[in-house]
């Protein structure tokens, strides 16, 4: 099978079969098309059925000598991976060569995440003399409050608030939905948004029920999100590389200090597994100090 339509086949079976989003989707493109790449470079003449383990193992050590980070190549490989995966599904392959295909050692990266003073500092910043003021702060406290994914929060949607309830509806990845609590702060800084800025634009159709618009009435970009969450961030000097998943760790880190359930917080998040969620216990490190200092009886 000739890689372009093995790739698209590929890229299909992820949108349909299981529903992955559009950046995940083109996530695995990216990863396969570097072993094709490496392919045509090295001039091997083989089609996806033809890779054995050594191909596959001199592949690796091409993206390491293009200066990728062990973090980058295990990404990588876990795309190659997904993709082999696929063909031995599909009854293209008889044997998987990834299966002994072994990935860099990775370390534990504990994501950066805010205290709540810089979070507060981060929301007075916002200058709410400007139209776009109050959706703003709508959306930083609703990021914090929900804990919410990028793209989580720009689909949205106005028909998923629950606020009567104190819940919101969230579509997460794999089009999985699930129900999260939301804080009466943001709810009132949507109710806020709702009443003095969305309800003054000329709303197009497609946008008519996503709750975070632009100046022009559609629905806001990820790149907006980030440029917003940055734009914040330089005007209280913050010297942390924040994003907006920066919140989405906050919230998760400030529950899991505050005493909350690790079951608990792996369902508000969204996360298949525990295990994602259980890098959060490992981030409070100085609480976990004086905890010993102040209890341990050889303290």
């Amino acid at each position: 099978m000739k890689w372009e339509l093995a790739i698209k086949n590929f890229l299909s079976y992820l949108k349909i079969e299981r529903s992955l989003s559009e950046n995940s989707v083109e996530a695995y493109q990216d990863d396969v098309l570097k072993l094709f790449h490496f392919v045509e470079y090295h001039k091997l003449n083989i089609e996806p059925e033809k890779i054995t383990l050594k191909n596959l193992q001199a592949f690796v050590y091409w993206i390491n000598d293009l200066g990728m980070t062990a973090r980058t190549q295990a990404r990588v490989i876990s795309g190659v991976k997904a993709f082999y995966k696929y063909l031995l599904m599909d009854d293209i392959i008889e044997n998987n060569p990834t299966e002994l295909l072994e990935s860099p050692k990775v370390g534990r990266k504990l994501p950066e995440f805010l205290s709540i003073e810089e979070i507060d500092n981060l929301i007075a910043i916002i200058d709410l003399s400007k139209e776009e003021g109050h959706r703003n702060r709508a959306i930083i406290e609703t990021l914090y409050s929900c804990g919410l994914r990028v793209t989580e929060l720009i689909n949205l949607r106005i028909t998923n608030l629950y606020f009567e309830q104190g819940f919101i509806k969230v579509v997460g990845k794999g089009n999985k939905e699930r129900l999260v609590p939301i804080s009466h702060k943001a709810v009132n800084e949507i109710n806020t948004y709702l009443n003095f800025y969305r309800n003054k634009l000329a709303i197009s159709s497609s946008a008519n029920n996503i709750l975070f618009l632009n100046r022009r009435g559609k629905q806001l970009t990820r790149v907006m999100i980030f440029t917003i969450v940055k734009d914040l961030a330089t005007k209280i000097g913050l010297q942390k590389n924040i994003s907006p998943h920066t919140f989405r760790h906050s919230f998760a880190t400030h529950l899991i200090e505050g005493g909350a359930d690790l079951r608990a917080v792996q369902e508000m998040l969204g996360h298949e597994s525990i295990l994602t969620t259980e890098i959060y216990t490992h981030l409070d490190r100085e609480y976990l100090r004086e905890t010993i200092i102040e209890f341990h009886p050889r303290s």
